[in-house]
């Protein structure tokens, strides 16, 4: 099934050297890691990126759009990286990667972690949820965290120790966090991929040497154990999940030999799916078009031209064909459902704003011109 895109009209440009548009509105250097753009309890669409400020967040004025607010500026000091989730509440949850100068040595290395409740309603507070490493030195070296909330409402936060391996922290029943845990690996590469399923399960995915890791649960919200290792490589940062049948996940990655997307699911064969990504991880949904279960993809390839596809679920050897959404952005683009359920792509413009662009009524995946919100 081909995509038809619309081209969007040409943008405001960023002022160099600064997160301001020279119309004043807030311009965002690039897109946060994970989901970053979800759909609130309301059905409206909420997006989010970063600047040096802090968060930027925009929503919709109501479910289905056109016209959204913001962007909203939530100060955050000191962030080195933000990923983003968002639970089966639709509660969404923050996790960032905070660094503190404080004087010569190392920097002072946390985790912090924020929610926000409903859409359009303020952030909380951004609480600290420590360093599995004590050593200052050590801790210098934590890398980018990831999480996913599972269908009971727990946070799952996955991330790189100094010594290459995977530390978990999650949630108690009652809000309290437990411990960190060690759940070993070796070389992982941060930040690891992640997925809830809607039985509860969550599973962690990570590219180490020449090789996949991979960490799951027998039980929801239960101890997580090893899998048996994929024997490919992944490039560092491209790695993305998708829930594409009860309890099974498709990974997606970019192919260190080829340049290419690859598809994966285990005890399979890899998937060639092209595409020439820049580095980032490629977006996916999940999405019925024309009555059919399909898997809609978006990547920025290394021109920072935004592409489209879209394939029968778990049908990606049945090939697929990638067509210019009439984009140019930085980071990841991102995809979502909106009210009416219509497939929305959003991009993070070379001009730092947000461009959203909607499925139309024609059949396939007919895109209309994206607009800047």
């Amino acid at each position: 099934m081909r995509t038809r895109s619309g081209r969007g009209a040409a943008r405001e440009r960023a002022v160099g050297g600064t997160d301001r548009t020279a119309t004043g509105r807030y311009a965002a250097p690039g897109t946060l890691l994970g989901r970053w753009l979800v759909r609130g309890k309301d059905g409206r669409l909420t997006a989010y990126a970063r600047t040096d400020a802090g968060l930027l967040r925009w929503t919709e004025i109501r479910p289905g759009g056109p016209d959204w607010t913001g962007p909203d500026v939530f100060p955050v000091a000191n962030l080195t990286d933000l990923w983003v989730t968002q639970g089966a509440d639709t509660y969404v949850h923050f996790l960032g990667r905070r660094e503190v100068r404080q004087g010569d040595g190392p920097p002072a290395v946390d985790v912090v972690h924020a929610i926000q409740y409903q859409s359009g309603r303020p952030v909380t507070e951004w609480r600290s949820l420590g360093n599995p490493h004590k050593e200052r030195e050590k801790a210098a070296r934590l890398g980018i965290p990831a999480a996913a909330v599972s269908s009971s409402g727990i946070v799952h936060v996955f991330v790189r120790n100094a010594g290459g391996g995977l530390m978990l922290r999650r949630e108690l029943p009652g809000g309290k966090w437990g411990p960190w845990t060690d759940l070993q690996g070796s070389l992982v590469q941060d930040p690891p991929a992640v997925v809830a399923h809607s039985s509860g399960h969550v599973e962690a995915m990570a590219g180490g040497q020449d090789l996949i890791m991979r960490w799951v649960q027998d039980q929801p919200d239960g101890e997580f154990r090893r899998a048996l290792n994929i024997p490919v490589a992944v490039t560092r940062g491209t790695a993305a999940v998708l829930e594409t049948a009860p309890d099974r996940a498709t990974y997606y990655w970019t192919d260190p030999a080829t340049g290419g997307i690859v598809a994966h699911r285990p005890g399979s064969w890899l998937i060639p799916l092209g595409g020439a990504p820049a580095g980032a991880p490629v977006a996916v949904l999940r999405a019925v078009l024309d009555g059919y279960d399909c898997t809609v993809l978006a990547h920025r390839d290394a021109e920072g031209q935004i592409l489209l596809a879209v394939c029968g679920t778990e049908q990606e050897q049945s090939g697929l064909w990638w067509s210019p959404a009439g984009d140019r952005g930085v980071g990841a683009p991102a995809l979502e459902i909106d009210a009416y359920g219509r497939v929305v792509l959003a991009v993070i413009g070379e001009d730092g704003g947000l461009h959203i662009a909607r499925q139309t009524d024609e059949g396939g995946l007919a895109m209309a011109p994206s607009v800047r919100v």
